[in-house]
């Protein structure tokens, strides 16, 4: 679980350029576009909704990936007793360094493809949950994290804070407890471990807040000079900045509530 974390926050660290790119916006789903597009505080509205139907999908594909790699025995012993489980590491840093770097130049449907990919992909990483966690602690997480994270975007979205601030803190935070979650994969010292587990909990809840506040930044940024054909990508890369901070928050809690089935043993 030491590695996945290490991997996460590492994907967490090479997307947060992709925010300060000039946003991207297209198609609004079930919605007047026309109407929507050019009234940035009807948009904003759109926009959230676009975000959390891609990141709610990106996070279900991933949980019916892992289930079923999970129990699937031959792909569990490919996964592990070969170099695939690197190549998928490998292909996720990609995925999130492609997006980053080249988001202005890709077609919507590179973007949306990226994005299942890279869900299917942190899933088949993320299958020894399963294997590891019993299903109860699994749950537990689960709910707490779903609980939390909809908790701070509540607050992001109806505050009247602004949150920007938080930004270069939180980034700063993350490469610190990926420094220290490195070293002590060779100490494996279980205070630290434990530590290093309740701020990462910390540091994703507030960046849950602040990705939220500031795709609706980015939004009013805009004004009414939109670019309908674009609105898809934005949706893409906040629903990516969005899904990590949950699979975080959820691999950490998940070493917290502890429980693993070799323990039980």
């Amino acid at each position: 679980m030491c590695l996945f974390c290490v991997v996460s926050l590492i994907c967490s660290a090479l997307k947060y350029p992709l925010l300060d790119l000039k946003p991207f916006l297209g198609e609004i789903i079930g919605m007047n576009r026309e109407n929507i597009l050019s009234k940035p505080k009807a948009r904003v509205n759109g926009l959230i909704k676009n975000v959390y139907l891609w990141m709610t999908a990106g996070l279900a594909l991933t949980g019916i990936v892992s289930y079923g790699v999970a129990n699937n025995e031959r792909l569990l012993a490919s996964l592990y007793s070969s170099g695939v489980l690197f190549a998928v590491i490998i292909a996720q840093f990609v995925l999130v360094f492609v997006l980053s770097a080249r988001l202005e130049r890709m077609s919507t449907g590179a973007a949306v493809g990226s994005f299942i990919a890279y869900s299917v992909l942190n899933g088949i990483m993320l299958s020894s949950v399963f294997i590891a966690y019993t299903s109860v602690t699994v749950t537990r997480a689960f709910f707490t994290t779903a609980l939390m994270f909809a908790g701070m975007s509540l607050y992001a979205m109806f505050t009247k804070k602004d949150l920007s601030s938080w930004g270069s803190v939180l980034l700063m935070a993350i490469w610190g407890i990926l420094i220290a979650s490195l070293v002590n994969m060779f100490f494996r010292a279980e205070s630290i471990y434990y530590l290093i587990s309740i701020a990462g909990v910390v540091i994703f809840a507030g960046l849950t807040a602040w990705d939220t506040q500031k795709l609706m930044r980015i939004n009013d940024s805009y004004g009414y000079d939109i670019d309908e054909a674009s609105f898809v990508k934005l949706s893409i890369i906040g629903a990516l900045s969005l899904y990590l901070d949950f699979i975080n928050i959820f691999l950490y809690l998940l070493r917290i509530f502890g429980s693993s089935r070799s323990n039980r043993n």
